[in-house]
């Protein structure tokens, strides 16, 4: 009750006029994660998943998020958020006792995702349910797969305090021998296999290594008399410092980046985890991280539950798969399949391409052939992340061989991709690519590739323009929008994009693209501006927006503005909302909703006016702060009347989502879109389709 009263009072703490908190409106996106978790409309094994996504993403949200906040504690307490007014501490202080919350409703859904495996044939023991046979195999499994691979210390004078690395698992134990008081911790080795099926038989029997730890850990301690242990966790700050200052010039930002990836697993810790509230160890371990109680969390069951994502592993093919979402592959339409070269094909149409229900192999395909045509000069692309064996990487690779010029701009700032980024630069660089680090203090978060080519004396040029990254793997899972186009005014700017990249210069206008950090906010501000006049003189305005989130303020005030004169705006936004839609007199004539489901919603679609004067595009960014002033992003225009339907046709069948789609309501809660007649899942249409 307590915990609950702690989280109504942050609810309000967190929440201004029309305006919501940005880490609170996060932690309510998380909390549509654990309701896919819930509902039982989704396929059990998928149910898994997204209670382990769940996870992962508080555990990014306290690394990154409550780790940017703990700086600006430190280094600006008197700042705040300039749409709630709430300092860095005071922001903290709600985020713990939502977070509170968070942790039981997982633990609920956890034990209710238990007991349906359990039905289905899968039993996830704890150490307290063996019986003396599982016990005895448990505990040889332990000796000679676990512990060898276990690091054991004892901390007296000669072993000084370990330093807990990030995100890893400790035993700590309170030892006493011969009279002698002192600390024992076991490290539990990423190696060592996470699940243990005992026994044989039709239904399975499984534990988990750190179960396993909790019960024979004390065995790596013969000769001394356990008085307590505790399983522990810590979460470290991960809010790396990026910027470059003039000393760096002379230095290879590679080095740099580097030498910073390494010092993430040391920084400041943020928040414990425990798997006993009351044990006197926690005090111990707290006063040594010089961690705020509040920020440390006694978890009930695991504190990760990736394990989920391969539990199907032990139940028979054909049950496991009548227990995940039917498969799907992406499609490739006839023409393109059918077509002779995938350039000239885009020399003569534009190409639409809406992931996943499209695959995204024409792209692929289009750089290997690019790779080989003659007519090709040069191929200029933007990487943020890439699959783990990168087809992209490939085709530029071979590019480069064949006497291409290639110039890759790869951004060595995307989080936690730092180091995969470095080993592709690597080997881009050894292939004879042109590497550029992103442009100064911007990262370069824009999805962009420039195809120069060259038909006798005259220069074409084919650009690809998306909303998500050039990685086969996450094409499969996002939801994204590509336009590949031959118009020669996006050419020329793609072009001149590439251009200013290399020379640092974030002052251009360009003819067709809108691009951050200097004329896309204002761009899409100019087209808002004209929906008020519209609606000012007595026409209909409107303004259609998709987006991952919705933080940045002048933004947010503009489409106060335009509710307040009357523009009827509909806003799809998956992530974080700091604006609260419905409220009387300010924003009652703006709609927002959020689509949580089997994909993850990953396109930005901004769209102004009606069927004859609208004016469509599609984006990198989102309407971030961090996106619009800090990054380096594009805006493109929908010149394809076709395509614009298309895409507009989408967005009015994820407006009419009845299945997955939650509103935001004036109170700052979601709430199921009420269902009057058929229910609609705007994604399972978009399969069928």
């Amino acid at each position: 009750m307590k915990e609950q009263t702690s989280a109504e009072k942050a609810k309000k703490r967190f929440m201004r006029g029309i305006y919501v908190n940005r880490e609170y409106s996060w932690l309510l996106f998380n909390k549509r994660v654990l309701d896919q978790a819930n509902d039982l409309s989704n396929p059990l094994l998928e149910r898994c998943k997204f209670l382990s996504i769940f996870c992962s993403n508080l555990d990014e949200f306290f690394m990154v998020r409550v780790g940017s906040l703990y700086n600006d504690s430190i280094t600006a307490p008197n700042a705040v958020d300039n749409k709630t007014e709430l300092t860095a501490a005071k922001q903290l202080a709600g985020i713990s006792a939502v977070a509170a919350k968070g942790y039981r409703d997982r633990d609920s859904a956890y034990i209710k995702l238990q007991r349906e495996l359990a039905k289905a044939g899968v039993r996830i023991l704890t150490a307290a349910e063996l019986t003396p046979r599982q016990s005895e195999e448990c505990r040889e499994y332990f000796l000679t797969r676990v512990l060898p691979l276990a690091s054991v210390m004892v901390l007296d004078a000669k072993h000084p305090m370990v330093s807990f690395e990030n995100m890893k698992n400790y035993m700590m134990y309170e030892l006493e021998r011969d009279g002698r008081r002192m600390i024992g911790i076991l490290f539990l080795s990423p190696a060592v296999e996470r699940m243990f099926r005992i026994g044989g038989g039709k239904k399975a029997k499984i534990i988990l290594a750190e179960e396993l730890v909790k019960a024979f850990g004390s065995l790596a301690f013969p000769g001394y008399t356990v008085k307590n242990r505790m399983m522990m966790r810590v979460t470290r700050n991960a809010d790396l410092d990026t910027s470059v200052d003039d000393s760096d010039v002379e230095h290879d930002f590679s080095v740099i980046m580097k030498q910073k990836i390494e010092s993430r697993a040391k920084l400041a810790a943020v928040r414990l985890e425990v798997d006993d509230a009351h044990s006197p160890l926690k005090d111990f371990v707290l006063k040594l991280l010089k961690l705020d109680p509040a920020f440390c969390f006694a978890e009930e069951h695991y504190f990760d539950y990736k394990f989920l994502f391969s539990i199907g592993k032990f139940l028979p093919v054909e049950q496991a798969n009548t227990l995940k979402y039917p498969p799907f592959k992406g499609a490739v339409s006839p023409e393109l399949e059918g077509a002779d070269s995938l350039i000239d094909y885009a020399l003569s149409k534009n190409i639409f391409l809406s992931y996943p229900y499209d695959s995204m192999s024409p792209v692929l395909d289009l750089l290997d052939e690019c790779a080989k045509d003659k007519r090709v000069q040069a191929i200029k692309i933007t990487i943020y992340r890439l699959a783990n064996h990168s087809r992209i990487v490939d085709a530029l690779c071979k590019a480069c061989e064949r006497g291409k010029q290639v110039t890759v701009v790869i951004e060595l700032m995307a989080r936690f991709d730092e180091e995969s980024n470095l080993h592709y630069a690597s080997k881009l660089q050894e292939a004879g690519c042109t590497i550029i680090y992103g442009m100064e203090n911007y990262k370069v978060h824009s999805k962009i590739i420039s195809i120069v080519l060259k038909e006798g004396e005259n220069i074409r040029y084919i650009t690809h323009l998306g909303t998500g990254n050039y990685n086969e793997s996450t094409s499969k899972q996002y939801t994204d929008l590509n336009i590949i186009t031959s118009d020669e005014a996006i050419g020329e700017d793609a072009v001149a994009f590439f251009h200013n990249i290399a020379i640092c210069n974030t002052e251009y206008e360009y003819n067709r693209l809108l691009v951050a950090p200097e004329t896309l906010k204002p761009g899409l501000i100019r087209y808002m501006d004209r929906e008020i006049e519209k609606a000012q003189s007595g026409k209909e305005g409107y303004i259609l927006a998709k987006m991952n989130s919705l933080t940045d303020k002048a933004i947010i005030d503009k489409l106060v503005e335009a509710s307040c004169a009357g523009v009827k705006i509909d806003l799809i936004v998956r992530g974080i909302c700091c604006l609260l839609p419905g409220v009387e007199g300010k924003t009652e004539n703006i709609r927002v909703i959020s689509i949580v489901g089997r994909f993850l919603e990953h396109s930005r679609v901004y769209c102004f006016g009606g069927e004859g004067d609208r004016v469509m595009y599609i984006s990198s960014a989102d309407l971030m702060t961090r996106n619009t002033d800090k990054r380096v992003e594009i805006a493109a225009p929908v010149l394809d009347k076709e395509i614009e339907a298309k895409i507009f046709a989408m967005m009015q069948t994820m407006l009419a989502d009845n299945v997955k789609a939650k509103r935001l309501c004036a109170d700052g809660k979601y709430r199921r879109v009420e269902t009057l007649g058929q229910a609609l899942d705007a994604q399972a249409s978009f399969i069928k389709s």
